[in-house]
């Protein structure tokens, strides 16, 4: 397949520019297509916070999914580390009960001792002791996590390193049960994530940019071609995925 390099140049820096807010890659639909998890993290936080009086969403992005799980319990609240996004968070959440906070899910939280029912976090940082801290007895604690190998392959090819090697199960297992949870289940799951065009990756990789710390398209310009000769070629641009999850009680 033969390509105007120019125009391609061009598309690209587009998508480098194209907008993201909140946790949100509606920008990639059809473009971006992953292999389906064996678990619904959504479906469990749902069916675990009916009886719940009190929630914490932590690293909330802009609320898209803490919004999937209404009705909420009457004591909701979401924590935002990435400033841009809190607003987004509170647009989405504040009409439906959520008080949204700006603080650092690694960091101490902003909150009292034993004040949560449950405690969700979906992809965000891991903060054992606080998360174990602001639970009541008896609570729940459900996280999705983007496994450190993750992507490991397509760290390999534009030579960097994964950013969060341990954050892995066994790891996190090891950890939570140090701080007093205990585990009620642990699952761990690899598969694929294929990219149908290289804007699409461009768009990706700046929108999370500790994948590949630095990346811009001038930076890596060789690399990006090279991905494009490979769809020239008729190949897939796919990559490996790994996520696991963590349902823990204090």
């Amino acid at each position: 397949m033969i390509y105007n390099i120019k125009n391609t140049y061009i598309e690209w820096k587009n998508e480098e520019q194209a907008s993201f807010a909140g946790w949100d890659f509606s920008h990639l639909k059809n473009r971006r297509v992953e292999d389906k998890l064996p678990w619904d993290y959504l479906k469990l936080a749902k069916e675990i916070i009916v009886p719940a009086e009190s929630l914490l969403d932590i690293a909330t992005g802009g609320g898209e999914n803490l919004s999937k799980l209404v009705p909420l319990p009457e004591k909701a609240w979401a924590t935002e580390g990435y400033q841009p996004n809190v607003s987004v968070a509170e647009q989405r959440l504040t009409p439906l009960g959520v008080k949204v906070v700006y603080a650092d899910e690694v960091q101490t939280f902003p909150f009292s001792g034993e004040k949560f029912d449950i405690v969700l976090n979906r992809h965000g940082g891991l903060n054992l002791p606080e998360i174990y801290r602001v639970l009541k007895p008896n609570g729940q604690f459900l996280t999705q996590q983007v496994s450190g190998n993750d992507l490991a392959d397509l760290d390999s090819f534009f030579d960097t390193k994964c950013s969060y090697p341990n954050n892995m199960l066994e790891i996190v297992k090891k950890e939570a049960m140090k701080v007093g949870l205990k585990i009620k289940k642990g699952e761990e799951w690899s598969g694929f994530v294929r990219f149908l065009d290289v804007g699409a990756i461009v768009y990706f990789l700046r929108s999370v940019p500790w994948v590949v710390k630095g990346f811009s398209v001038d930076t890596h310009i060789d690399y990006l071609t090279t991905l494009q000769n490979r769809l020239g070629r008729g190949e897939e641009l796919r990559f490996s995925i790994s996520r696991f999850l963590l349902w823990a009680e204090k």
